[in-house]
């Protein structure tokens, strides 16, 4: 009379896969609490949010071989120092209110949205502001008010008036500001900042 080995036996599988279930849950823990803390504000690679306060480029780092954000001397946003928790409170407006003007149904944000409208993950750097001088005034008056200064650059593609105000206006590119800070693995790539023209 030939016995089933243990291996091939109904109940050695089934608490194997327990077994692996189990194990496999508790490495998602871990790796889930790891990014977290990865993707913060205020680790290596995610900046405080009172970076607004400075300067931010975009630059290829020929050592890292990616391009990689550059956090320079103060340069105010609206003329305004924000501490931790004013920048805080104003990134987390700005976060919300393009969650709630659904802003990723056109464009794409850190890698995620649709690809209709530009990508908003370097947006503050965008050379498409014209110079660093005029940018904060671009930005605003656009956010505000799209279809009169809308710059498609040939595409006939208009973001619609989307009823922002201009504390909104003023969240949103504290947000854009504070995205441009995030240290993306070098996304997007072969980007030419607007701060390159200085």
């Amino acid at each position: 009379m030939s016995e089933t080995p243990v291996w091939a036996s109904e109940t050695f599988w089934k608490k194997t896969a327990v077994w692996v279930t189990a194990g496999s849950f508790i490495i998602l823990v871990v790796l889930t609490f790891d990014s977290l803390k990865q993707t913060s504000a205020g680790t290596k690679r995610v900046p405080a949010y009172s970076v607004i306060n400075n300067k931010i480029d975009y630059r290829y780092d020929e050592a890292l071989k990616k391009f990689m954000p550059i956090i320079g001397d103060e340069q105010l946003l609206f003329g305004k120092k924000h501490s931790e928790a004013e920048a805080e409170k104003l990134v987390d407006l700005g976060k919300k209110t393009t969650q709630a003007k659904n802003c990723m149904n056109c464009h794409t944000l850190l890698g995620n949205g649709a690809y209709y409208a530009p990508d908003l993950t370097k947006a503050w750097l965008d050379q498409g502001w014209v110079s660093v001088e005029m940018r904060e005034e671009m930005m605003l008056k656009f956010l505000m008010d799209p279809e009169n200064n809308a710059r498609t650059f040939g595409s006939s593609r208009k973001m619609p008036n989307l009823g922002i105000t201009e504390p909104e206006a003023k969240a949103i590119i504290a947000f854009l500001k504070w995205m441009s800070s995030i240290d993306t693995n070098g996304f997007p790539y072969n980007f030419t900042s607007i701060e390159e023209e200085d």
